[in-house]
C-alpha cells in the first residue's frame, strides 16, 4: 500500500506541478509570441553569415589550438634531423616546446609605439615623484625656518624682558648704595624726556651716546648689566636673590646665563 503512494519529495512529483509566479498572470498568446520570437531570433543567429573578420578569428584560433602535423614542411625537417613531438628545442632539448604565440595589432601604432609610450609615461612618472619630492622638501624647509623665526623672536622678547628687569633692579640696587648716577645710561630703565635740551654740547654729546647705544643690542646690554650686576652688587635676576660674596655667588648661582638656570 505504501508503495503505491506518490511521493511527493521525489523530482517526478515535483515536474508535474506546473510553476506559478507571483504578479499578473500572463495570457497564452503573449507567452506564446514571446517563445515565437526567441525561436526566431535563435534561428537567425544560426543562419547569420559571419564577417571576414571572425572567419579569420575562428580559422586562425582552430589553426593554433591543433599541432603541427607530419605535412608541414618544416616539422617534417626536424624530424629527418632526429626532432621528436613534445621535446624542446636545441642539442639538449631544453629549449623552447612550443611555437612562439602570434600578437595580433587592433591599433594603428607603428612599430615600436608601445615601448616609446612606456618611456613617456617612466618619465612623466619619475619628473612627477621629483616635483612631488621637491615640493615635499620646500614645505619641510618652510616650516623649519618657520619654527627658527618663531623661537628667534621668543628669544628676543625674552631678552628684552630680562633686560628691563636688570635695569630696574640695577637702579634699585645702586640706590641703596648711594649711587645717583648710572654707570652708562641705559643701565637704569630709560625714562622718555620731553624737555628740549638748552645746551649745544649736551645735545651733541647725547647724540654720540645713542650711536653708541644702537650699535649694541639688547643682548649685548643684558651680558654688561647681569656682569654688572654680579661683580659690584653680587646679585642674579634669574635666581632672585643678593648674594653675601662672590665665593657665595659661585657657589650657589647655577650660571650667568638664562639657559643655566632651566
Amino acid at each position: 500500500m505504501a508503495d503505491e503512494e506518490d511521493d511527493y519529495m521525489s523530482d517526478a512529483f515535483l515536474n508535474q506541478i506546473p510553476e506559478v509566479r507571483p504578479g499578473i498572470p500572463m495570457p497564452k498568446r503573449v507567452k506564446d509570441a514571446i517563445k515565437k520570437e526567441a525561436t526566431i531570433k535563435e534561428k537567425n543567429q544560426q543562419n547569420r553569415q559571419k564577417s571576414y573578420k571572425e572567419q579569420e578569428r575562428e580559422s586562425r584560433e582552430a589553426v593554433l589550438q591543433s599541432s603541427i602535423s607530419n605535412e608541414n614542411k618544416g616539422f617534417a625537417l626536424l624530424q629527418k634531423m632526429g626532432y621528436k613531438a613534445g621535446q624542446g628545442l636545441g642539442k639538449e632539448g631544453a629549449g623552447r616546446v612550443e611555437p612562439i604565440p602570434l600578437n595580433i595589432k587592433t591599433d594603428r601604432g607603428g612599430i615600436g609605439m608601445e615601448e616609446a609610450k612606456k618611456r613617456k609615461a617612466k618619465e612623466e612618472l619619475r619628473h612627477y615623484r621629483q616635483k612631488v619630492r621637491v615640493q615635499q622638501q620646500a614645505e619641510k624647509q618652510s616650516l623649519e625656518d618657520y619654527r627658527v623665526r618663531k623661537r628667534t623672536e621668543r628669544d628676543e622678547r625674552q631678552t628684552e624682558s630680562d633686560l628691563r628687569r636688570s635695569q630696574r633692579a640695577c637702579e634699585q640696587l645702586d640706590s641703596q648704595k648711594g649711587i645717583t648716577t648710572p654707570r652708562d645710561c641705559w643701565y637704569w630703565p630709560q625714562e622718555e624726556k620731553e624737555a628740549e635740551e638748552e645746551d649745544d654740547t649736551e645735545d651733541e654729546e647725547e647724540k654720540d651716546k645713542e650711536e653708541v647705544d644702537e650699535e649694541l643690542t639688547a643682548l649685548d646690554k643684558l651680558q654688561f648689566l647681569t656682569s654688572y650686576l654680579r661683580g659690584v652688587h653680587f646679585y642674579c635676576i634669574w635666581c632672585g636673590t643678593t648674594y653675601n660674596d662672590e665665593e657665595d655667588l659661585d657657589s650657589n648661582c647655577p650660571g650667568d646665563t638664562a639657559a643655566d638656570h632651566d
